[in-house]
């Protein structure tokens, strides 16, 4: 023992990589990010341009603020299926030809609903746009997880998450700049902007050419030929007595998210042309607070911290910021509010993608994050229809965002902390 001890202290040590971590992430595992951040990015872009539209929509087939509102929810329902499905195929597959797939399936249809003659017909669209927006996530975030060092997961999963975000930026460029050249007749310009959505089918040519299958999924399919074994189905597997726990508290942890989420954006805009302002600056705001905020949520994810303590320290300050953000007429405050309210609550999303890929093992990852996140999503979609319906029992838009935006996030940090912390946990084929 005393040799092995003499040995060891004569060793070198292990150098240290003293480069920033951007330098410490090689091509491959960037082109990785990249898949996934972009098929996100343009995915929030297909989701939240409709926030912008609600109006236009509302009078082109004369509806209620709590149907408008349903247009959201039934695309949040149908992300579970998407995201069971597509991580379901990740599992057994692979992860890069689902995302493949739910890139085509979501820019398809969110360019189809710019054609509907009806509401019932947008209804349709909107929910079927749903399970290849859930197919994105499920199918993307293990993929680039997966490539990334393990020290670097919490940045990678913060600027992952940021993407969705970005495409609420992008969404409110599209309404600031091209909307008003396309709006020069009755119940076309709103359709314009829908049609945008077919644009991210063009990402697939460089996810195709460019990135490389995860390592992760490779060596496991390895190691299960060595041992003469299949895959069997993922799906099933996350309701046995030894992971149902995990997706019991994952999934109710991700409805929190999305009531919070919900709560503060999708009427958003709706609120801030009530005040007689346009959305524009409070939507970018909101959301560049979003981007820069998920970021350092993911830095300090890899802290002291952990997982949880991030997000509850986030969380907590942006249910602070709600007054600034809804219960106030200052414009400047208001702004100062979004971008709160952006960086603090919505940047806690940054733990997401990491803490709910590091629960699941790598034969059921795609499929457990996936279903946690749109359970999540389906059971958290009434938001928009809950806020829409108190509107029109006459309680005031701020009154409802406030209210709604305080208690999600205050049942988001009760949630987080009825899990473990997984911050250093390994994502290994074999487990």
């Amino acid at each position: 023992m005393s040799h092995i001890v003499s040995q060891a202290l004569r060793s070198p040590a292990l150098p240290v990589d003293v480069r920033p971590w951007y330098r410490q992430v090689n091509a491959t595992q960037w082109r990785a990010f990249f898949a996934s951040f972009l098929g996100w990015t343009l995915d929030g872009f297909d989701f939240t341009i409709i926030s912008f539209l609600i109006v236009d929509i509302q009078h082109s087939f004369t509806i209620s603020k709590a149907l408008a509102g349903a247009l959201a929810t039934v695309t949040l329902m149908f992300r579970l299926l998407g995201g069971a499905a597509a991580g379901s195929a990740a599992d057994r597959w692979g992860r890069k030809g689902p995302l493949v797939f739910s890139i085509l399936w979501y820019s398809a249809f969110a360019c189809l609903s710019g054609f509907s003659t009806s509401y019932l017909m947008l209804f349709t669209l909107r929910a079927l746009f749903g399970i290849g927006m859930g197919g994105v996530w499920a199918a993307g975030m293990p993929l680039t997880l997966e490539h990334w060092p393990t020290h670097l997961r919490g940045i990678a999963s913060g600027m992952l998450q940021a993407g969705y975000s970005t495409g609420f930026i992008l969404s409110a460029l599209a309404y600031q700049f091209v909307y008003p050249l396309v709006n020069q007749q009755p119940d076309f310009g709103w359709r314009v902007m829908l049609w945008l959505g077919a644009l991210p089918a063009l990402l697939v040519i460089f996810i195709i050419r460019g990135v490389q299958e995860s390592p992760v999924w490779l060596e496991r399919q390895r190691h299960l030929r060595e041992r003469n074994e299949k895959e069997p189905i993922s799906f099933t597997r996350l309701f046995k007595p030894n992971l149902l726990p995990v997706t019991l508290q994952t999934s109710l942890m991700m409805t929190m998210f999305i009531f919070s989420y919900y709560s503060i954006t999708f009427w958003y805009a709706t609120f801030v042309i009530s005040k007689g302002l346009q959305p524009f600056v409070f939507s970018v705001l909101l959301n560049v607070g979003g981007v820069t905020g998920a970021i350092p949520t993911g830095r300090l994810a890899e802290t002291r911290l952990g997982r949880r303590g991030a997000a509850t320290l986030m969380m907590a300050i942006g249910i602070a910021a709600v007054p600034l953000y809804v219960l106030t007429d200052n414009v400047m405050l208001m702004w100062a509010g979004a971008f709160l309210v952006g960086f603090f609550a919505a940047g806690s999303w940054g733990i997401v993608p990491i803490y709910l890929n590091e629960r699941f093992p790598t034969a059921v990852r795609a499929v457990g994050a996936g279903f946690a996140y749109h359970f999540g999503a389906a059971v958290g979609s009434f938001t928009p229809t809950i806020i829409g319906a108190m509107q029109d029992r006459g309680i005031p838009l701020s009154t409802a965002m406030a209210s709604c935006i305080a208690i999600a996030g205050a049942l988001v940090i009760a949630t987080v902390w009825m899990g473990p912390e997984t911050r250093g946990r390994q994502l290994t084929a074999v487990e």
